[in-house]
């Protein structure tokens, strides 16, 4: 310990002394690092070293590393003397600065900082790794090899920028010269002025830098181990007719054989294949020019290739190969059976189906198929029956092979089965037959079993489970719309791969049929896509018939399959009225809806989004408007309606009926007949007494007896009241004219009363009674007979209103006679002398029928004028027609 002690301090010391040299010269600085700028290999340690001249303001306490703006810790550091600080440090990472600082601890260091610094650049790198896989060439240029060698090979180990490695190749001839060249490079080129044919070389790779060097290998081989020659040139094929199954290729060699012994290698394929043939070395290793290829497909492309290199074992490099050599081979007969299937669609009559054979040409084929024969048998004939058809096949020249020939179309009932047999047929011979039978529908055979269909690494998988040991081959069927295609697959195969072109996006419906020593089975199917993706647009949708007034129904069953690109996974209806969007979801196996709770006459946009697991479309927009009233609503309105009131007027009918006498009284008072009157007979001077009436007299009249001694005055007393007066005629109590009342009454004004007659209507009740005097010895101002007769004063007791004759007297005479026709006289009383128990039995009549009448007897206020006798005849003027029942006496004057 002590010795490498005293070793360390004596490097010291002589890094001092070549370090003061420069210092002393006229550099300032305080501190002096050493080494300088070393080259430094990652992964080892590095010791510097910091001492302090020129200066007693600080000491090796005061000193300090950083290694890239970082602190060397002080457990790293070695205090050689009280001037003097060593730092051990581990270099890894990139080239870096390493500096030795002083602490500030005066103000002469604080001014001079600059000078109390000091760094030391380290350049980091490693070791040259020795080259490997050292390989050279010399390839042929012309009829010869060429003088130059080129030769690479594969650097070991790394580098940095700052400690680069350098190569240098060298080429040795035995007895001969050395040739080098360097490079920073792996790949290196040396001329030796003419190449050493049957020599031994020797070459190596050297590799160095700044922290040492290292050497490759050596590779000493003879000089024909480094030949590359040009690959064979006027390579040729030829076709044989009488040799369907092979070929023959001719070739010459690119370099004399005195320079170099060659051996060749054949490979060979069908064009447009990548999988190439080889043929075996041992049959080419002679120095041969032309070579058979055998066991070809006949009427097949082959491409053929030719190289070669040096025929010593292990020597030289092969050549390239050579351009393409194409050639087709010669036609054979096909050597399999044509591929047969059918294609069933349903008949155009009931329990019928149409069947279309189609079918493949045969997979060795060995030429152009120019027809195929076929032959139809049916099954219910046991003898071999039918006839052979030719069906000819008109394709380009090019192969075809994977296209499908439609052969023939038959109509085949639900109940029949059939037989079918096929040949294909090229120029140089016949296929055996193909057969195909299709079993009645009843009878078809059992499908395979499990049937599933998935994608997995762009193939389409198809795996089932076997029903039955009798079978002895499978079809693997797949359909999209008008395409199909199918694929055999033999009786113990129960998983693969859809071998035709699929396409992505598309659905494809495999089916796989059971084949039973030819007669076909039930199909399992089943849909699947290659790859699914987002729709490519949405269903266009549309209204089913009409829109309610409340609901529409949407329908998008025209949505096509093409554009669906996957499996939907569901449905997404929306519709708008401008105010609120709504959504409603629906399975993916609907393909229509009712939109319900609509409100009436509003314009609605729809439109549907479809959905798979890669996405979804949007289809177009569709506007409908609801009705304002749904379909029969205006209809029941109006039977509601008309319903309604057919019963309101039943119930008024009924009503009617059951209430008409109401009715009648209200609507049509009832208006007494004048002509069947009760007349009351009054006299002042008699006592009111009842007369019996006649069937035929008028009902409701009363009859007053008068003495004929009184008939006299009673006729003045007319006579002196025709002139209505302005004066009141009667006393409000006993008032009989128009609107009077009788004595049981509340006295009423007459019409007498009034002076103008405008106020009748205002102070007249809404009925008035009616009376007049009749006198059994005739009319007025007749002379009575000698017989001695009662004057009769009458009263009605009509209750009746006016009537408009009444009131506008030059109506009375028109009215008069209507009404004399619609109301005849009846004779109720007579001119003719009454025996006095006549009288007195119709005064009692009368007085039973007037008991409850309880008339009064007129009083009149007054004087009675008795006319003279000259007026006797001429009095009373002609009466007017009136508009009621004619009375006998006409009225009495109020």
């Amino acid at each position: 310990m002590q010795s490498a002690r005293e070793v360390q301090l004596l490097l010291l010391a002589c890094i001092s002394s070549a370090l003061l040299l420069p210092v002393s010269a006229g550099h300032n600085n305080h501190l002096v690092t050493a080494p300088e700028s070393p080259v430094l290999e990652i992964g080892t340690n590095f010791t510097a070293t910091c001492m302090i001249v020129d200066t007693s303001e600080v000491t090796a306490d005061d000193l300090y590393w950083n290694l890239s703006k970082t602190t060397v810790p002080k457990e790293q550091y070695t205090k050689i003397d009280s001037s003097t600080l060593n730092v051990t440090i581990s270099i890894s990472g990139q080239s870096e600065w390493l500096f030795c600082l002083c602490k500030k601890t005066s103000p002469y260091v604080a001014l001079n900082e600059g000078k109390f610094m000091h760094g030391i650049f380290l350049n980091k790198g490693y070791l040259p790794g020795k080259p490997e896989n050292v390989s050279c060439k010399a390839v042929q240029e012309g009829k010869y090899i060429s003088q130059t060698i080129s030769c690479e090979w594969d650097a070991v180990g790394r580098q940095t920028p700052k400690v680069p490695t350098t190569y240098t190749l060298t080429v040795k001839v035995i007895l001969g010269q050395n040739v080098s060249v360097k490079t920073s490079e792996m790949y290196a080129e040396v001329s030796l002025g003419t190449f050493p044919f049957h020599m031994t070389m020797e070459i190596w790779v050297e590799a160095h830098n700044k922290l040492g060097k290292i050497e490759s290998e050596h590779l000493i081989k003879d000089a024909g181990w480094f030949v590359k020659t040009n690959p064979p040139s006027d390579v040729g094929v030829i076709s044989e007719k009488s040799f369907p199954t092979s070929l023959l290729i001719n070739w010459t060699h690119p370099i004399a054989e005195q320079y170099v012994k060659l051996t060749y290698q054949i490979r060979y394929c069908s064009n447009g294949s990548q999988s190439w043939t080889y043929v075996p070395l041992m049959d080419t290793a002679k120095d041969i020019q032309s070579f058979r290829l055998q066991s070809l497909q006949p009427d097949t492309v082959y491409v053929a290739q030719v190289r070669c290199k040096n025929a010593r074992e292990g020597h030289g490099y092969w050549s390239d190969w050579s351009t393409n050599a194409t050639e087709w081979t010669s036609e054979d007969r096909p050597t399999t059976k044509p591929d047969l299937w059918r294609n069933i669609t349903e008949g155009d009559s009931i329990n019928e189906r149409r069947v279309q054979f189609i079918c493949k040409d045969p997979v060795s084929a060995n030429g152009r198929i120019l027809k195929f024969d076929i032959k139809v048998q049916k099954e219910e004939s046991k003898a071999k029956n039918g006839r052979w058809e030719s069906i000819p096949v008109n394709r380009s020249e090019a192969d075809s092979s994977s296209e499908i020939t439609a052969l023939k179309q038959i109509d085949l009932a639900d109940k029949k089965s059939l037989l079918v047999h096929v040949t294909a047929s090229n120029s140089a011979g016949t296929s055996d037959e193909a057969k195909l039978g299709i079993l009645e529908k009843a009878q078809e055979l059992p499908p395979v079993q499990e049937l599933k269909v998935w994608p997995h690494d762009g193939h389409m998988w198809v795996k089932w489970k076997s029903p039955s040991s009798n079978i002895t081959e499978y079809v693997v069927e797949w359909t999209s719309g008008n395409y199909m295609d199918w694929q055999r697959e033999n009786k113990s195969t129960i998983r693969t791969i859809i071998k035709g072109k699929l396409e992505k996006f598309v659905c494809y419906n495999v089916s796989v049929y059971p084949i039973y020593s030819g007669w076909i089975g039930k199909p399992a199917s089943s849909e699947a896509f290659l790859e699914q993706g987002a729709p490519s647009e949405g269903p266009a949708v549309r209204l089913n018939g009409k829109p309610g007034c409340d609901k529409a129904e949407l329908d998008w069953t025209d949505f096509l399959k093409r554009s669906r690109q996957g499996f939907i996974t569901n449905y997404t209806i929306f519709y708008t009225n401008g105010t609120g969007l709504h959504a409603i979801t629906v399975p993916a196996n609907t393909t229509s809806y009712t939109l319900r709770s609509l409100s009436r006459d509003t314009k609605y946009d729809t439109w549907i989004n479809v959905s798979t697991i890669r996405g979804s479309a949007r289809g177009f927009n569709h506007s409908f408007t609801t009705l304002k009233y749904a379909p029969g609503e205006i209809e029941g309105i109006v039977v509601g309606v008309s319903l309604g009131f057919l019963f309101v007027f039943l119930l008024t009918m009924l009503l009617c009926m059951y209430k008409k006498d109401v009715i009648k009284e209200n609507f049509w008072p009832r208006i007494p007949n004048p002509g069947e009157s009760t007349i009351g007979n009054w006299s002042p001077d008699y006592p009111l007494k009842a007369e019996t009436p006649k069937e035929n007299c008028l009902s409701g009249i009363s009859v007053l007896d008068v003495d004929v001694c009184d008939g006299k005055c009673v006729f003045e007393e007319d006579k002196a009241s025709l002139p209505l007066k302005k004066d009141k005629y009667l006393s409000e109590e006993h008032s009989s004219g128009i609107g009077g009342s009788s004595c049981m009454s509340s006295p009423r004004q007459s019409v007498s009363d009034s002076d103008e007659g405008g106020d009748m209507a205002d102070t007249t009740a809404s009925t008035v009674q009616y009376s007049s005097v009749v006198a059994s010895n005739g009319y007025k101002g007749q002379t009575p007979s000698s017989q001695a007769q009662q004057a009769i004063f009458s009263r009605s007791e009509s209750t009746q209103p006016l009537l408009d004759s009444e009131e506008n007297q030059d109506m009375l005479v028109q009215e008069g006679s209507r009404q004399s026709q619609r109301f005849p006289r009846q004779p109720c009383f007579t001119h003719m002398a009454r025996e006095p128990a006549d009288f007195s039995q119709l005064e009692m009549e009368q007085q039973e029928v007037l008991e409850p009448l309880d008339f009064c007897p007129l009083e009149e206020d007054s004087e009675q004028k008795t006319p003279t006798d000259g007026q006797s005849a001429d009095w009373l003027p002609a009466a007017p027609a009136s508009s009621y029942m004619p009375q006998l006496g006409g009225y009495r004057p109020q």
